[in-house]
């Protein structure tokens, strides 16, 4: 009978303890997801809200249906931009552009090529590597 009143005594002082032990698991998931998952996210969302509204004629975009073309006219949240050999004209909506591949005016390294820099006029310059594309063969 003794023993029985010591652990109705013990009982109550290790349901706070385990309270504790039972929540604090729950409350690390909630934080490690708040870190890797939620706080990413959110700043994803900030990067691509900027670059929506900052948007220029003459920036060259990619949508999210995939067609590159260069923009024309940006209105309120309409945005037309001009594709292909044809120059033909499409409107989309803002929230349609994926990616801005390049703004107006800056240049866009050669696709596997390399930029040279730092020759000086008295130095031979060095030539990058020929690309596939650049040598043609001779039959």
């Amino acid at each position: 009978m003794n023993n029985l009143l010591l652990l109705e005594e013990a009982a109550p002082q290790a349901g706070a303890g385990g309270m504790l032990a039972t929540i604090l698991p729950f409350v690390l998931m909630i934080v490690v997801f708040y870190f890797f998952l939620i706080r990413p996210q959110k700043k994803q969302e900030r990067e691509t809200a900027n670059m929506r509204n900052n948007l220029q004629v003459g920036d060259e975009v990619t949508t999210i249906g995939g067609i590159v073309g260069r923009i024309t006219h940006v209105k309120d949240d309409i945005v037309t931009i001009e594709t292909g050999a044809d120059r033909n004209k499409i409107r989309f909506r803002k929230t349609a552009i994926a990616t801005v591949d390049k703004k107006y005016g800056e240049e866009k390294a050669p696709k596997g090529g390399y930029k040279v820099t730092g020759v000086k006029k008295s130095e031979t310059p060095i030539e990058a590597p020929a690309l596939k594309e650049d040598v043609k063969e001779e039959k």
